[in-house]
């Protein structure tokens, strides 16, 4: 697993983890018992506390005064720069000049000048916190008992295996591929190739759960693996009649150990409302 530092994808969050079971509304054929398990990081495993209220008080404590929603206006567009330039994250080194960047187009957005970028920076590391979503360990757990191996596939630069240690995860986890360790983020081929490479399977013998249509779903199938949405209660219901959908990582994680099992294709317990996907 890599060693890293920080980062953070900044594409969603999710607040509400309680709902209503997953609907299966169509499965794609899948003959083969899965071997690996692939997952999303955001949304997915991790979430994000809210950054603007804290960013708030760490600049308050370094003599920043600004209200909360031009800390939210300003993290907005730290997230934005951020996501343009992640793949830049390649290494240590690389990391740090990214968050310099990150640090300036902060301080510009907060109507400070260059000489309080360097406190700006210290403020958004110290306001940033990834915390395991409740649902995370035990699923990972369940599934690592059965004998899957677990690999996450993220868009996220090279310190994303610090950051899931830091979140209390990384043990539960065989590895760690980010679009930035490969050089294109998802939905394209190259992070799915190299999660694969990692879990030591080929495409049909592995099952990734991700909360993003186009990023996660179109992208594992695109390259012949599974996948089940990801689409917790907390988010609008949309009909997916193509997709396997699961309303939290628990009952994911129940859909794949059905495979291990039974060696059929995944299907809920029972039906509910139909999940959906932000991006």
């Amino acid at each position: 697993m890599r060693v890293s530092r920080y980062a953070y994808d900044g594409s969603q969050t999710v607040t509400d983890r309680h709902g209503p079971p997953a609907r299966h509304a169509g499965r794609p054929n899948a003959p083969t018992p899965p071997k690996a398990v692939l997952l999303d990081c955001l949304g997915t495993l991790l979430d994000l506390a809210p950054p603007a209220p804290r960013l708030q008080r760490e600049l308050a404590l370094r003599g920043i005064e600004v209200a909360e929603a031009v800390a939210e206006h300003a993290f907005r567009v730290e997230v934005a720069h951020y996501l343009t330039h992640h793949l830049e994250g390649r290494d240590d080194a690389s990391v740090e000049r990214l968050r310099d960047a990150c640090a300036a187009v902060t301080a510009e957005a907060l109507g400070q000048g260059r000489e309080r970028v360097a406190a700006v920076r210290s403020a958004l590391l110290a306001a940033i916190s990834f915390v395991a979503l409740p649902d995370a360990a035990p699923a990972l757990g369940a599934l690592r008992a059965a004998g899957l191996r677990l690999v996450v596939a993220s868009n996220w630069d090279c310190s994303l295996s610090r950051v899931l240690t830091d979140a209390g995860l990384g043990s539960l986890l065989d590895g760690v591929v980010t679009s930035a360790d490969v050089g294109a983020p998802k939905p394209a081929r190259p992070v799915f190739d190299a999660a694969l490479d990692l879990a030591g399977c080929r495409p049909e013998e592995a099952v990734l759960i991700g909360d993003s249509l186009e990023h996660d779903v179109a992208g594992a199938r695109a390259v012949g693996i599974e996948a089940i949405l990801l689409a917790r209660a907390s988010e609008p219901a949309v009909e997916h009649p193509d997709v396997t959908v699961a309303r939290s990582l628990d009952e994911a994680g129940s859909l794949i150990l059905a495979r291990v099992i039974g060696g059929s294709a995944p299907t809920p317990a029972e039906d509910g409302p139909p999940g959906s996907a932000r991006r």
